[in-house]
């Protein structure tokens, strides 16, 4: 099965920063631009960190005189990364780093796997060479739900049915509705059923209800083991 890609809807018209952008003229892009984060670049397009919203707000929490303790608070490991927050000038000082990032030809659902684990908003994505080429939001990726259920329906038919199992087209009774996949119909074996149920399930996306039966249970039959022939098989056999 192919899934979408990043690179397919990822903006590539990113807004960025550079290391020694300072911290006011990145404020400044956030509100130009309507946006909550950009990636901070070098002069190779390589990625060096993540300046978000948060990241300028926590600056200015952490500017002295701002909280009573600020003396104390040095002595922690927490206390010091926030004074060196507050002492920030530039992009560079304030990101946030490492980035997570996700290069253009990972799939969707990798991505937004990557996005819960890490919970971000944003992943600014690379090409081949770890270049910047774009940034992906939740937002992109939720237009993998958006797509027409004729289209999800043409592609179970296309890429499940025919292609991979074989089948006549009216073997198996395709339906979607708001993108829930349903297949009915009745097969010759299980494994059959089973094979696709699971191509259905792998089209980004989509929920599946299984409605398939089947005549014959194939699922502890095992296939033959294919016989030797030629030299492996002399060589097998010794002399």
């Amino acid at each position: 099965m192919k899934h979408d890609k990043v690179g397919w809807v990822m903006t590539t018209d990113v807004v960025r920063a550079e290391y020694g952008t300072p911290f006011k003229e990145v404020a400044r892009l956030l509100a130009r631009h309507h946006i909550s984060g950009l990636p901070v670049v070098d002069d190779d397009e390589m990625v060096l960190g993540v300046l978000s919203e948060t990241d300028l707000l926590a600056r200015h929490a952490a500017e002295p005189g701002t909280g009573k303790r600020f003396g104390l608070d040095r002595l922690t490991r927490a206390g010091r990364r926030r004074a060196a927050k507050a002492e920030a000038r530039t992009a560079g000082q304030l990101m946030t780093e490492p980035p997570i990032t996700v290069h253009a030809d990972d799939t969707i659902v990798e991505a937004a796997r990557t996005m819960a684990q890490h919970r971000v908003e944003r992943l600014p994505v690379l090409d081949e060479e770890n270049r910047l080429v774009g940034i992906v939001t939740r937002r992109d990726l939720l237009q993998v739900f958006l797509r027409p259920d004729e289209d999800i329906r043409a592609e179970v038919v296309d890429e499940v049915l025919a292609r991979a199992l074989w089948l006549p087209p009216r073997a198996v009774t395709v339906t979607v509705v708001e993108g829930v996949v349903t297949v009915a119909g009745h097969l010759e074996r299980r494994s059959e059923t089973e094979i696709a149920v699971s191509m259905a399930r792998q089209i980004d996306g989509v929920a599946v209800v299984n409605q398939l039966s089947y005549r014959l249970d194939d699922a502890h039959t095992r296939p033959e083991e294919p016989a030797l022939h030629g030299f492996a098989h002399d060589w097998l056999r010794g002399p």
